[in-house]
């Protein structure tokens, strides 16, 4: 399969499709990987990784692939993480915070290409003029952790205006049509999380699994309840695991490794459930965004990438 775009020209891969760093679904290198086989651009999430584990993971990646990305939330990066990535890794990401130029100079040093969410074309002009090779434009109806914005087409239209990098579209992207619509909107890839949840090759904890394949399109919402211990920030979760937190009685609601340290999860923690989480799974943070409707059954990596690009007329 093959399909053009700046995005595809600049990253490498076949197909206009990244997956999101879906959190600890996304922490360990099978995923990433299977979706640079499929043709598409993996993203590997470096949450709460020591630099011996990232360095690890990327070396496997790397004698898989190099067509990957590595994701940080800015305001929890540590430096020597970041240039470990920087230095191994094709792509950089960062989230949060505002746009470092010091930062995004410091990962183009290590050779790698620099990407950044945004939720405002006033963001992804400072992204551009902090020297980011491109952006994703992070509309309201994505899953996890957001500063804000709007709804997508919206958001695109004004990030397009506003740069002449390629620009991937994310949020509620879960079918071909929407993928398809995307593109038509001018986007130059599109960046899919909650369907890559149900792949074969994520390390999705069973509960969360389930509950993203039993939800349907309205069973999600945005709240900044899941932001214990951390900065306050809203999420899009499943609103079934917000209504289970409410009702937990207790500090913890679960245990579950976390850079290779077991640690207890407390209620309302910001944490999706690593796959070795025990206790109320059902009670932590279930990220999922609006096209969760569309997932209704587990894939492989390259079933999914397949169908999205269903009608595109790949090569």
């Amino acid at each position: 399969m093959r399909f053009t775009t700046s995005f595809t020209r600049l990253v490498g891969c076949d197909v206009p499709v990244q997956q999101a760093p879906i959190g600890f679904a996304a922490a360990v290198p099978d995923l990433p990987a299977a979706v640079a086989a499929a043709g598409g651009h993996g993203m590997l999430a470096a949450v709460g990784m020591p630099a011996s584990a990232l360095a690890g993971a990327i070396d496997v990646l790397n004698g898989r692939t190099r067509c990957y990305g590595v994701n940080f939330i800015q305001p929890l990066a540590d430096e020597e993480v970041v240039e470990i990535a920087a230095a191994k890794a094709p792509l950089v990401e960062f989230y949060f915070g505002p746009a470092d130029p010091a930062l995004v100079e410091r990962a183009k040093a290590g050779g790698a290409l620099v990407s950044r969410q945004v939720v405002s074309a006033h963001e992804a002009r400072a992204a551009v003029d902090a020297g980011c090779d491109l952006v994703v434009a992070r509309g309201i109806e994505a899953g996890g952790r957001t500063t804000g914005g709007i709804g997508l087409l919206p958001l695109l239209d004004g990030v397009l205006d506003a740069v002449d990098v390629p620009v991937v579209a994310a949020g509620g992207i879960a079918t071909h049509r929407a993928v398809a619509a995307a593109l038509a909107a001018g986007a130059s890839a599109v960046r899919v999380g909650t369907r890559f949840l149900a792949a074969r090759e994520a390390a999705t904890h069973p509960v969360h699994l389930a509950a993203v394949l039993d939800a349907d399109y309205e069973d999600t919402v945005l709240t900044d309840a899941f932001s214990a211990d951390t900065f306050p920030v809203a999420h899009r979760v499943l609103r079934s695991c917000l209504r289970a937190a409410e009702e937990f009685a207790g500090d913890h609601v679960a245990e579950m490794s976390v850079g290779g340290v077991r640690t207890a999860v407390p209620r309302f923690s910001p944490h999706n459930p690593a796959a070795d989480a025990i206790g109320a799974v059902e009670a932590m943070a279930l990220y999922a965004g609006q096209g969760v409707g569309a997932v209704t059954r587990s894939e492989s990596a390259a079933e999914i990438v397949a169908d999205l690009v269903r009608g595109l007329g790949v090569d």
